[in-house]
């Protein structure tokens, strides 16, 4: 795969890297970036020599179609692991359980510590529960990535890719030791999150929003639903006008004739 997707994926967009000598060259780390894009996924294990791997939405292993054939391919040549998310608490014990596996064989776990792909492009608040637990747990280095305009890429409802350059910033690596076997102190997880996401904003320059990203499509969904809907009535209104307008000149236009 590395070949075979990550060669020409390098030659045709040419993605430039920042803090490539940050990465271990062996030994455990966990490399959390922000997410842009589906593309993030391709371009961060395409720039490194070492296999990293991600958790990956069980959707992408059991899409029907042509393209979701594909996509499944990917995923399974890379060795993303596949987390059923439809149990919220179930998702994560997994997700931990996996991140756990993958750095006890000394190999680079990569997480979106945002849970889902930013709505917007802001840096949208990290959820507590995976990457910190994994860190404390595990002691394995946490090392913030930061994606940029992999989202202009593709932009959601875009078939054909836009080819143009994306970034890669990699930071140096943090050490939470201090925290050691206190990864069930939900105070002590929160602050580990926010100082890595503090570390994503530096690096990727995003305007950071203190909520949840699943909150903020949620929002936006509505948004769009309470439009159309408001669209609706607006046009239901409009025609209701013009139906009492055309009555109106009908029932004027009779009167006149009975009069004449």
């Amino acid at each position: 795969m590395k070949v075979s997707v990550g060669g020409p994926l390098k030659m045709i967009f040419r993605p430039w890297v920042e803090g490539l000598e940050n990465v271990p060259a062996e030994g455990p780390a966990i490399l959390a970036s922000n997410h842009l894009s589906f593309s993030d996924s391709f371009f961060l294990p395409a720039v490194l020599d070492r296999k990293v791997t991600f958790i990956a939405k069980a959707e992408y292993f059991t899409t029907p179609g042509v393209k979701g054939r594909l996509t499944a391919a990917f995923f399974k040549g890379v060795g993303q692991l596949p987390v059923d998310r439809s149990g919220a608490r179930g998702a994560g014990e997994a997700a931990i359980r996996s991140g756990m596996e993958v750095l006890e064989r000394g190999e680079l776990f990569g997480i979106y510590p945002e849970g889902t792909r930013s709505p917007d492009g802001r840096l949208y608040r990290g959820k507590p529960g995976g990457l910190a637990r994994v860190a404390l747990a595990t002691g394995a280095p946490v090392i913030p990535v930061a994606m940029i305009d992999t989202e202009k890429i593709q932009p959601p409802g875009k078939v054909m890719p836009k080819v143009m350059r994306p970034g890669i910033r990699i930071g140096k690596p943090l050490d939470f030791s201090r925290y050691h076997g206190m990864e069930h102190d939900r105070f002590v997880l929160r602050a580990v999150t926010d100082e890595v996401m503090y570390e994503i904003m530096k690096l990727s320059g995003q305007e950071y929003v203190d909520m949840y990203a699943t909150a903020a499509k949620r929002q936006i969904a509505e948004a769009a639903k309470a439009e159309k809907e408001a669209g609706k009535a607006a046009r239901e209104a409009e025609k209701a006008a013009q139906a009492a307008l055309a009555q109106a000149e009908k029932d004027q236009a009779k009167k006149e004739k009975s009069e004449s």
